[in-house]
């Protein structure tokens, strides 16, 4: 249950973040948020993935 609790609000999250970021590339602290963003999407994709095969475990075993 923890899995999909967190990979919503990441799959939403991220794409925010990294469009934050290139809107304002000439900022000093652009770089930490692009990371931060990147960070996010991956994490999101990540556990989407887990809970789909946690999904799958539990219907074919």
């Amino acid at each position: 249950m923890k899995v999909s609790c967190s990979a919503l609000p990441l799959s939403a999250l991220g794409p925010v973040v990294l469009y934050s970021a290139f809107n304002n590339q000439e900022h000093p602290f652009y770089i930490p948020v692009l990371i931060i963003g990147l960070a996010a999407c991956v994490a999101a994709i990540f556990l989407m993935f887990r809970g789909i095969t946690t999904l799958v475990r539990s219907l074919f075993e």
